[in-house]
């Protein structure tokens, strides 16, 4: 699947699923993620096991798209990250889990 038809699709599942802001993400409902030059989407499923969250990314429309899976239980994050220049703080979006709830934010730079 090409990063295009990957794009269209997470498109279509915004347009029913709601607007990608900042704050929870619902199960089954995608979120966009903006790395920078790389960009993508991110949801998850609510499992016995925990919450199945799934980001996949890619480059661009020739850049074959990646995609990261984690499991995550209450008080657990992810970050997804791309560096930039030398002394420049890395651009970053963080998932992390708290009680029933997954949080989807821009996590602040450090240098």
């Amino acid at each position: 699947m090409t990063f295009k038809n990957i794009a269209v699709a997470a498109s279509a599942v915004l347009a029913l699923g709601g607007a990608a802001a900042a704050g929870d993400l619902k199960p089954m409902h995608s979120r966009s993620i903006n790395l920078g030059t790389i960009t993508g989407v991110a949801y998850y499923t609510v499992e016995p096991d925990g919450y199945h969250v799934v980001a996949t990314l890619a480059q661009n429309d020739a850049g074959a798209p990646v995609r990261f899976e984690t499991v995550l239980v209450s008080g657990q994050t992810m970050t997804l990250s791309t560096p930039r220049a030398a002394g420049m703080p890395p651009v970053k979006v963080e998932i992390g889990r708290t009680a029933d709830q997954i949080h989807v934010l821009e996590a602040l730079a450090t240098n």
